[in-house]
């Protein structure tokens, strides 16, 4: 009686196998942020501080084709605090090393732009405002989903430490109007070199973008920008700066209406040291921008934006990090301070993840 149990086990495992495809090979990370978050704007006498609890679930999924090439997409269950859905395209790692992403591929330039550091931690001024001074390198970073970006090998054309990329997606051409504005066109080109000087690493990185929208009331791209960055690493300091300009449709924080922004551009600096399990780190950023919301006229004011922060981050075990921040901002639209969303903030709080 055993040995016919043993048969039919084996003869069902083969008929089941045989009509189950086999699963790529699948992993999954994500982090929980717990900490207390202050704010202190210049409208209000008395700061306030609440609770500030985040959460990220994401997964992943790869398998290698018998030629060598490397598949892999995901998504994200969870992310920052929020249910989402967030699925990734397809990516494609060829055998000597070059990328290319399909489908929600994202643009070359932001991906070759060196790091520059920045401050840690959850602070920041909340609330609505009309500013649309940019605040960070890549705040022309748009593109349609159904697009592509590839990633060339290291030491690409046989430069040392040289890579580009290129990147192009196309949308729906119908046209919209006020808030109305998807990308209906864009292309990118990045590039990135890394070179050894002594006991330092340089890295230049940047490139450009330019983003057509499918808004008939517009007169300008969705997004035109060019963007550069340069670190320098030597032994536990980091330090980067970048700078980026260009033009850009912006969307109103308070309200739904969209405003051409020209003469964009900003400056972000920053260092980090790392001293054993402690990380110190402190950034800055400094923006401007002319908006208006009579599209085809330009601006008659500029929007501002200046950030100074700073945190110290210290591992407390392995996927354990504790963290410190403190920013300090100020906004100004259309040449007049804007004492509700500037001002001061502070966090403490703690980050596992896994």
């Amino acid at each position: 009686m055993k040995k016919e149990l043993l048969a039919a086990t084996a003869l069902v495992s083969t008929v089941v196998g045989a009509s189950v495809a086999e699963a790529a090979t699948a992993s999954f990370s994500g982090s929980v942020k717990a900490g207390v978050e202050g704010e202190d704007s210049d409208s209000t006498a008395d700061g306030t501080f609440k609770a500030d609890q985040k959460n990220n679930l994401s997964f992943s999924a790869s398998e290698t084709t018998d030629g060598g090439i490397k598949i892999s997409t995901g998504f994200t269950v969870v992310n920052e605090g929020g249910t989402s859905n967030n699925a990734s395209g397809l990516t494609l790692t060829f055998t000597d090393g070059s990328v290319l992403d399909l489908v929600k591929a994202g643009n070359a330039y932001k991906s070759k732009l060196a790091a520059v550091p920045g401050a840690g931690g959850e602070q920041g001024i909340t609330g609505t405002t009309g500013n649309h001074a940019p605040t960070g390198l890549a705040f022309a970073n748009a593109s349609s989903n159904v697009g592509f970006e590839y990633a060339s090998v290291a030491d690409a054309f046989g430069i040392d430490g040289f890579t580009w990329g290129v990147s192009a997606s196309t949308g729906d051409d119908s046209d919209g109007t006020g808030s109305s504005s998807t990308v209906e066109s864009a292309y990118s080109l990045g590039l990135s070199y890394v070179a050894d000087a002594g006991d330092t690493t340089v890295t230049v990185g940047g490139g450009f973008v330019n983003a057509d929208d499918s808004n008939a009331t517009t007169s300008n791209s969705k997004g035109e920008e060019t963007a550069i960055a340069l670190t320098a690493v030597t032994g536990d300091l980091t330090v980067g700066v970048g700078y980026s300009s260009g033009t850009e449709v912006a969307t109103h924080s308070s309200t739904t209406q969209n405003s051409e922004v020209d003469g964009a551009e900003v400056m972000t600096a920053g260092a980090k040291y790392v001293s054993g399990d402690i990380t110190f780190t402190v950034s800055y950023a400094d923006g401007e921008g002319k908006d208006t919301t009579t599209f085809g006229a330009a601006g008659s004011n500029t929007d501002t934006y200046e950030k100074t922060a700073a945190s110290v981050a210290y591992t407390v075990a392995t996927g354990v990090t504790a963290t410190i921040g403190y920013a300090s901002e100020d906004r100004g639209d259309e040449g007049t301070a804007i004492k509700s969303t500037s001002g001061s903030s502070w966090y403490v709080g703690a980050t596992v993840s896994f």
